[in-house]
């Protein structure tokens, strides 16, 4: 492989890593919030708000259900909106973080909804109100489970960066796209698929230790 095409696979390990930082790091910060409360705000539980609970539980199933190559194309007037173009690096992060917010969601609301009940029972009877049950009691016990949850998004996330690079997206999609199979260059689809089993075996690897460390730290506490 030409020194050239070298140099085009690091640009483009580079955006896809831009895009899946960009798109994780935004979509944790608005699954996060959400997937709490649709964990604790059906009938009867902390933050009780069953009619509030089953809107969003629809527009979330909604989003999730949509095929990503199909979200791409729906919301490019969005895109627009919020990064000023429909193509390129950071305008790929804005379908990709619709496509995570609402998965990460449900996959914090999955493991905050594993979190012994008895615990939050406890933790009542010693007076505490639901924003400390949440903060002190909830996430802690979920926190290995919410971190193996973030780590299989960040894991789909860079396979819907591969994805949408073929609609414009950069990164290595577009790579593999343009040189491995437009220009009939197999060594470059070739590299663009070792360093995407690469770039999650990375990050499964890092996500699952840092599981098991928090796993064992509170354990011991």
């Amino acid at each position: 492989m030409s020194p050239e095409l070298i140099n085009l696979l690091v640009q483009a390990t580079l955006d896809t890593l831009t895009m899946v930082a960009l798109s994780a790091i935004i979509g944790t910060l608005l699954g996060l919030p959400l997937g709490v409360f649709l964990a604790t705000s059906q009938r009867g539980e902390l933050l009780a708000a069953p009619a509030l609970n089953a809107a969003l539980g629809v527009i979330v199933n909604a989003t999730r259900s949509t095929p990503f190559i199909i979200l791409v194309v729906a919301i490019i007037p969005f895109t627009r909106l919020v990064a000023g173009t429909s193509i390129g690096t950071y305008a790929a992060s804005v379908p990709l973080t619709v496509a995570a917010a609402p998965y990460i969601a449900r996959l914090v609301e999955s493991a905050i909804r594993e979190v012994d009940q008895g615990l939050v029972e406890a933790a009542r009877a010693f007076g505490a109100s639901p924003s400390q049950i949440i903060r002190k009691v909830l996430i802690p016990e979920a926190l290995p489970a919410i971190v193996m949850g973030l780590t299989l998004a960040v894991v789909s996330l860079i396979g819907y960066s591969a994805m949408a690079g073929a609609v414009g997206g950069g990164g290595l999609g577009d790579l593999g796209i343009r040189y491995g199979y437009q220009r009939f260059r197999p060594e470059m689809m070739l590299a663009v698929v070792v360093v995407l089993i690469v770039l999650v075996q990375v990050f499964q690897t890092a996500g699952e230790r840092l599981a098991r460390g928090l796993n064992r730290r509170h354990r011991r506490s």
